[in-house]
């Protein structure tokens, strides 16, 4: 993997606001030539730091009109179960394993707070859960998709 100096830092915040911006409006909008934009994003690509490009479309949205990021304790050696009674959720968007307090992290959609609730009460009772914080997602400002 290379470094990434300031301009890829640019580039990379630059495509996170709108992937889908053309090459003469990228290097207009960093003040570099087309051809150095693109042999930027080729590079990027090359080396792994960009894996892909996504969409989230208002569809997206509207499916869970109520989402939060739902941080799990495990306790003992629960990981493995744990994860997979996760990802038989049909309410789970993405999982996270991490470092820190928590060790993992699943980002849950529901058509309402109630559902929101029962799904929550369910992931508190997996065998190995020790603890669970819940925050809602109010709005989303800038997806990096």
């Amino acid at each position: 993997m290379r470094n990434l100096d300031e301009t890829d830092r640019r580039l990379i915040a630059t495509l996170r606001g709108d992937a889908r911006m053309a090459l003469s409006d990228l290097a207009l909008a960093l003040g570099l030539s087309r051809a150095t934009v693109r042999a930027r994003l080729e590079k990027l690509r090359a080396s792994g730091e960009i894996v892909g490009f996504t969409v989230v479309t208002r569809s997206d949205v509207a499916r869970d009109p109520v989402r939060a990021l739902m941080m799990i304790g495990i306790e003992g050696r629960g990981t493995e179960r744990v994860l997979r009674q996760l990802q038989g959720l049909p309410e789970l968007r993405a999982l996270h394993t991490t470092n820190g307090r928590w060790d993992v992290i699943a980002e849950l959609g529901a058509d309402g707070l109630e559902a929101l609730d029962a799904v929550l009460t369910r992931v508190r009772r997996f065998d190995g859960v020790a603890t669970s914080e819940t925050s809602l997602l109010l709005s989303t400002r800038k997806s990096a998709g």
